[in-house]
């Protein structure tokens, strides 16, 4: 903890009893108060739960994001920032859609895909696919909800979102629609989701290319 009188605290003992020095230098340590007052706070700058508004836009951008709106309330705007640091190292993972998922809808996320590992050669020739299913939209539009799924999907990956009972991507085209599409229902007996794996995928948990 500082001194209210720190500069003047420094003064040899005969100098302080100097009224008119004791009052000239409290000119400059008030001065100086406001620049190491500015210093002290740096840390904070960088806090998003307790950063300017603006500033926790820019540590959103820093991260790759550029979804974080001004309109959005403000606690939703650093909650973003906030989750968005964590799940960025389980970016292109099921995890990571998860994540994110759940961070961008508040709701429940389901997220299934056709990964797998398999022995040279043995790998399916399908395209890697991932189904993504949420409860709603959340706080997003439904097109911009698409876009910022397809900006973290891999790019080798195929995807289909559901929001409710709407399938919003892809856009419905008997040519495109389909490929890759995980069967419904899911399958869950493990030696039937072996079959369907395919190495392209998004990754499993542990961020092992799964």
């Amino acid at each position: 903890m500082r001194r209210d009188d720190w500069l003047i605290h420094q003064l040899p003992v005969g100098m302080t009893e100097d009224d008119f020095l004791v009052r000239y230098l409290t000119i400059f340590q008030r001065m100086s108060d406001t620049v190491i007052e500015q210093v002290d706070n740096l840390p904070k700058m960088f806090d998003p739960d307790v950063a300017p508004d603006e500033m926790v836009r820019t540590m959103a951008q820093w991260l790759g994001v550029d979804w974080v709106d001004s309109s959005l309330p403000d606690r939703t705007q650093r909650e973003i920032v906030r989750r968005y640091a964590d799940l960025i190292r389980w970016r292109g993972t099921r995890t990571g859609l998860t994540m994110l998922l759940e961070l961008l809808t508040d709701g429940p996320v389901q997220v299934r895909d056709t990964g797998g590992v398999f022995p040279e050669g043995e790998a399916p020739g399908a395209p890697s696919h991932v189904r993504l299913d949420v409860a709603d939209a959340g706080w997003n539009r439904v097109e911009d909800l698409v876009r910022i799924v397809r900006a973290e999907v891999p790019a080798s990956v195929t995807f289909d979102l559901w929001v409710g009972d709407d399938h919003v991507w892809p856009p419905s085209n008997p040519a495109t629609a389909t490929i890759g599409q995980l069967p419904e229902p899911a399958r869950t007996s493990s030696d039937e989701m072996a079959a369907t794996r395919n190495p392209g995928s998004v990754t499993t948990e542990g961020g092992n290319d799964a």
